[in-house]
């Protein structure tokens, strides 16, 4: 196989369900092999060709894969769906800087660095824009800012009136820009909940995990680095400590040519596999 995942799922389900052994050719390894091969095109039968070819003369290339567990093969649905909802976020949150940019840049300078924060999420939710915030007033807005973030709001308030009063002008498109920035600021809030809902049901996977405790254990290993460890490591076939620490790209690899260069470095092999 050369996608255990997706549209090889199934192939590997009943494989395994029949009882025969299965592996995967990773593609950085099967990219590498078919330079070897003759010609440049880039077709499924030629791919099947080669893969098939290098399980052949080169088995060591491949690497097991072992009947999945059902809460990792669940814990990397929500892993993935999750790492959707962050892209779609960081999507919104540029969107809505470059809006902000564009009708007032001075304004942007104040609220694009925080987008992250909820209290100006909702506050570009309910004035989404700057002759709309300056219509509320600085009671209004300290109001709204404090639900959110109490200690922010008193300095964030004034931070956003000192930025208005440095345009005086209306930039073309400001009217549009607003309808836009109004439904951004809905859309983050809304991908912001759905990730915590995500987050949550992440860690009701990892916390069954018997090999949680141990992962957690180690300095800087939190809820999500845990499930992407297993995710990623659980249901591969390691012959070794060693194999493992290659793949996981921390196990340093010796160069060295005659005298003049000699060595060793990480193999950063995960980050290319």
């Amino acid at each position: 196989m050369d996608q255990p995942k997706t549209i090889g799922a199934l192939v590997i389900a009943v494989a395994q369900d029949l009882g025969i052994d299965v592996a995967y050719l990773p593609g950085l390894t099967m990219r590498r092999v078919a330079d070897l091969h003759p010609g440049q095109a880039k077709t499924d039968a030629r791919d099947a060709f080669i893969i098939a070819e290098t399980a052949r003369t080169m088995a060591h290339t491949l690497r097991g894969i072992t009947v999945t567990e059902e809460n990792i093969a669940e814990l990397s649905m929500l892993c993935g769906f999750d790492d959707d909802l962050a892209a779609q976020i960081t999507q919104a949150r540029n969107r809505l800087r470059g809006f902000l940019t564009q009708i007032h840049p001075a304004l942007e300078r104040v609220l694009g660095p925080r987008l992250g924060h909820p209290a100006v999420v909702a506050l570009l939710t309910r004035y989404s824009s700057p002759a709309r915030l300056r219509t509320a007033g600085r009671a209004h807005v300290r109001v709204l800012l404090k639900k959110h973030a109490p200690r922010l709001a008193e300095k964030l308030t004034e931070e956003i009136f000192t930025a208005l009063s440095e345009q005086t002008v209306t930039v073309a498109g400001t009217s549009a820009a607003e309808k836009i920035i109004g439904r951004l600021a809905d859309q983050l809030s809304q991908l912001a909940t759905q990730r915590a809902e995500i987050e949550a049901e992440i860690l009701t996977v990892v916390d069954a995990h018997p090999l949680t405790q141990v992962l957690t254990s180690m300095p800087g290993v939190g809820v999500r680095t845990a499930a992407r460890i297993l995710t990623e490591v659980v249901g591969k076939d390691f012959a070794t400590a060693g194999h493992l620490a290659s793949y996981a790209g921390i196990a340093p690899v010796t160069r060295r040519s005659g005298t003049s260069i000699r060595g060793e470095s990480p193999s950063g092999g995960a980050t290319r596999s």
